[in-house]
This record gives C-alpha cells, structure tokens and sequence, in this order.
C-alpha cells in the first residue's frame, strides 16, 4: 500500500477529505440497542461504544475478529538536554524486547487476538534538537506519516497505535502546547521517572523549543517538535480513517499525535476512542481539550500502546452484548 500524498499540505488534504460513518447503519445499530432484552440505557458507556463502533464498520451487527497493534519506536535529539532518566540506546533495546515476545504490550496484544507489529523509524538517526532546530525536515516527517500509513492494514477491523522513544513525553508536551496552548509548566511532567531537576530541563527545554520555532500550524508544530514515533502514529490514525476502521487511543504521547489530526481537520478523531487515562499528569488536561473520555482509569504510564491494548477487552465486551444479545421479540421477552 503506498500514502496518497508526498507533502504535509497533501497529507491536510487527506485529513479534509476523509471520510465520516455510515448514517444509516448508525440509525440500524441504535434501533437494535432499543429493541434488546434488557432496560434503556442499562449497559451504559457500552451501548454508546457498541453503536458508534457499528457505524464506523458500517455493520448493525458488527463483530471485533482482527484487532491490529501497532508501536512504531524513535530516538530523540533533546534527549542531548538531559530529559530522560534513561539512556537513548534504551529505545534500541525495548525493540529487540517488542521483537521477542517479552514486553507488555506483547502479552496484552495476545490475550485479545490482536496481531502486533513493532516499528522501528531510523533508531540510528535521532531527530535534532528541537532546542536547536526544527525537529525534522518535511522529508523526514512526511516519511514517518507514510511509514505510519502503511502500516495499518486494510482488512483489520480496530487500530491501536503505540509507542516507543526516550524522550518523547518531552516532545509530546512541546507538541501539546504547540497545538493545545498553555506553557510548558502545564505540559511537561515526570515521564519515566525524572526527578525535581530532570522535569526543570523538561521544562526549559520545552520553553525553548516553542519560543524558537513557529507552531501555529498544528502540522508544523508535529514537524519541529515532534518525534517519528508521534507523526507514524498520526498517519496510522489518519490511515485508519480513510478505511473506516475504528481506533483507540493510547496515552499522553498518543493523544498528543492525535491531537495534531484534530487541530489541523476538525472531527479527524471522530472515529477515536481513548483507550485509558494514564499516570502522566497532563493526559486528563489532553483528553479534555479533545473532548474524549478514557474507558479505563489504571493509573498505567508505560506506553507501548498498552492501556489502549487493554481497553481492546472493554470495546470487545460492547460489541458482543450489541450484536449478540437477542431481541425482546427474538427471546419471547414482554417489552415493558
């Protein structure tokens, strides 16, 4: 599968165009809510879930049979200013873990039936220094979103989009703020664990890449703030949109990805759901500004797409009440 476009305005092009859920199988999905065997409303979050699922897949009816998870890795160059407690050469090792079987996101991946493949965008070529300069060129970020793109595929029926990359809570907060607004203070948290002085270098490092690049351009803020791990995650999104297949959010660094397909084409997520909120301070903040509610609340901040992988359970548990229930009629049920 190739990208149809080459440029960050064709790739806006695709965020406008794309396309929305099918009305009429929305219509189908609620009226087969009211008619199952059991009082309005009584399931909750999960009717809402089951429906909107439906509407996307264009299925009443729908089934969840071949969940794909996708965690695409980076390196970063502001990790030159001191802003991770660990090392880059980590980013390196958690993919040959990815690879193997042994992290997370693998054991999660399978318990739900999801097929999981890892990603790995130019791991010996770190983004600059986005205190420096502009994080990527077009070329590169273009490449990433492409890289993300191709990656989903077509015949999958629900998306997750993970991540790997030490630094990249760093430059998820510089592309929130970019995009969201608010100062660095109000984006940049703990991530892996830094301490009192490793979140102040967040926190400079953050500021200074706002103040040296113009983000007023949600798109451009991705370029020169973000990492490959964040734009292959928005083109895996925005792939995932074009093919009607629905997607679950993952945490801070994810949502931070998504938000830049928001602000650039509003209504980009609507066929998003966020997967949990997780333990990094400022992802309830996010989540907020996209207007989206975690299913799951665990207090998970690994990353890996993990919490979403997790919420898989919650999504799968929707669709088969919706689908699988029966009828007041079909069960010989009075409808009071």
């Amino acid at each position: 599968m190739t990208a149809p476009f080459a440029t960050l305005d064709q790739f806006r092009a695709v965020l406008s165009d794309a396309p929305g859920p099918d009305m009429e199988t929305l219509a189908a999905a609620n009226d087969r809510n009211g008619q199952l065997t059991k009082p309005p409303g009584a399931l909750g979050r999960l009717e809402d879930l089951a429906i909107w699922y439906a509407g996307w897949r264009g299925d009443a009816q729908p089934q969840v049979k071949a969940p794909q998870v996708l965690v695409f890795a980076g390196n970063h160059g502001v990790c030159a200013q001191g802003v991770s407690a660990f090392p880059p050469e980590v980013t390196v090792q958690m993919v040959a873990n990815f690879e193997h079987g042994g992290a997370a996101i693998n054991q999660l991946s399978r318990e739900f039936g999801a097929t999981m493949t890892v990603h790995a965008l130019d791991l010996e070529t770190p983004t600059q220094d986005f205190t420096q300069a502009p994080a990527m060129s077009e070329d590169e970020v273009v490449a990433a979103l492409t890289t993300g793109w191709c990656a989903v595929d077509p015949k999958s029926d629900l998306v997750v989009t993970g991540e790997m990359g030490i630094g990249n809570t760093t430059s998820a907060a510089a592309v929130a703020a970019a995009v969201l607004g608010g100062t660095a203070q109000d984006w940049a948290g703990r991530g892996t664990g830094v301490d009192d002085d490793g979140l102040a270098r967040k926190v400079d490092a953050v500021t200074r890449g706002l103040a040296l690049h113009d983000v007023s351009d949600p798109l451009e803020a991705l370029r020169c703030l973000g990492g490959r791990e964040l734009a292959a995650m928005a083109g895996a999104i925005a792939a995932a949109r074009h093919h009607r297949i629905p997607v679950i959010l993952d945490g801070f660094i994810c949502s931070a990805a998504a938000a830049c397909l928001e602000k650039a084409a509003a209504g980009a997520l609507d066929h998003t759901v966020a997967g949990h909120l997780s333990a990094e301070g400022a992802h309830e903040r996010l989540l907020n500004a996209l207007e989206k509610r975690p299913l799951l609340s665990l207090g998970l901040r690994l990353g890996e797409g993990s919490g979403a992988a997790l919420a898989i359970g919650v999504l799968k548990g929707a669709i088969a009440c919706h689908s699988g229930m029966a009828t007041f009629a079909e069960a010989g049920v009075a409808d009071g």
